[in-house]
């Protein structure tokens, strides 16, 4: 990702199964760095020493990340500065596959 323009979309493969159905293993995602940021969102943010794909929360004044599936646990984040995007696809090769988040 630090090859990127900081404000070019860029594509992401998503590993693992926390984000499941939504956002099957090996799915590709389009994040949009200057995206719309907003409760329900789903959002690539920083995270340890990479990046996380996870559903933003917000409550009251109160930031934090969840996963789909369960078994994951909610992250708390200090608002917007670990946000690096919002998903704005999510691409296939079938049709059904694709899906616009916008």
């Amino acid at each position: 990702m630090s090859s990127c323009a900081s404000n070019e979309p860029f594509a992401l493969q998503v590993l693992g199964d926390s984000m499941a159905p939504e956002f099957k293993d090996g799915c590709v995602v389009i994040v949009e760095p200057g995206g719309s940021v907003c409760d329900g969102a789903f959002v690539v943010a920083e995270h340890g020493n990479g990046v996380i794909l996870r559903q933003l929360v917000i409550e009251a004044e109160h930031w934090s990340l969840q996963a789909l599936a369960r078994g994951y646990p909610r992250i708390r984040i200090d608002g917007l500065k670990v946000i690096r995007g919002v998903v704005t696809q999510r691409a296939g090769r079938r049709r059904s596959e694709r899906k616009s988040y916008l």
